[in-house]
């Protein structure tokens, strides 16, 4: 017996989305921008800790040292454009005590969860090994996936629509640290690996859904009132009949 096409499309489109969601949660480039600093007195160092390569660039020697900031929901990075200095720190300070940043990261987590949850009970009702899936097993995974998608899309949206002020004191001033003047914030690249993951979670869950429509199966024309389940082959005529998709759906 063939594995509904909804089933098939939906197995393979949640894991996708999954994979592209924590891929985005643990990436440090939900936002991103660039700060050009004055030169320093002679002597001062740039410091680089645990990802950064060597002790310093000395800046008394430059006129400028152009900084690229990244925030993620859990990691920030420094980095010195056109340099390997790099330096990452898990968040701190008031963007990880920004409430909206909070409630990115609860749905983030939710998300993951119900998802991974949803794709299990996906591939126990599916049961492409046997004859007969379970399909509201199937259907129920569809339902945990497509709720995942939808708190994934919140929280990308929130953290969206404030992405330049998460964690400011004042928004209407740009950045609250003196060390970063003029440093403007803006979506980066996490954010669309989370969007397409979110899209495709949706996607999937919702084929498969579509596992709670039960399949049309052919009657015996001797018996017009008793159905007849193909994998049984009780009725003659059924059985010198070519086989009958028993998914196929008619709108």
């Amino acid at each position: 017996m063939h594995t509904p096409a909804s089933m098939v499309t939906g197995i393979v489109f949640a894991p996708l989305g999954l994979v592209l969601v924590f891929t985005a949660a643990i990436t440090p480039q939900w936002r991103e921008g660039q700060a050009r600093l004055g030169m320093a007195g002679p002597g001062s160092f740039l410091r680089s800790g645990g990802k950064g390569q060597g002790s310093g660039v000395r800046s008394g020697s430059m006129e400028a040292l152009l900084l690229l900031r990244s925030d993620g929901l859990w990691e920030s990075c420094l980095q010195v454009e056109n340099s390997e200095l790099k330096q990452c720190w898990p968040v701190a300070g008031p963007y990880r005590r920004d409430p909206r940043v909070r409630l990115a990261q609860g749905l983030i987590l939710t998300s993951l969860f119900l998802c991974g949850t949803g794709i299990v009970l996906a591939c126990i009702g599916v049961r492409c090994w046997t004859d007969i899936p379970l399909r509201g097993v199937a259907a129920t995974g569809g339902l945990l996936v497509v709720v995942a998608g939808l708190l994934s899309l919140t929280a990308l949206g929130v953290y969206t629509h404030n992405v330049a002020s998460l964690g400011m004191a004042d928004p209407s001033k740009g950045t609250n640290n003196p060390r970063f003047p003029h440093l403007s914030l803006h979506p980066a690249g996490s954010l669309y690996f989370g969007w397409l993951g979110s899209c495709l979670q949706m996607l999937g869950g919702t084929a498969l859904l579509f596992s709670f429509k039960r399949p049309r199966y052919p009657t015996c024309p001797s018996c017009p009132k008793l159905p007849v389940c193909p994998a049984c082959r009780s009725c003659p005529e059924i059985t010198n009949k070519p086989d009958t998709d028993v998914y196929e759906v008619s709108c």
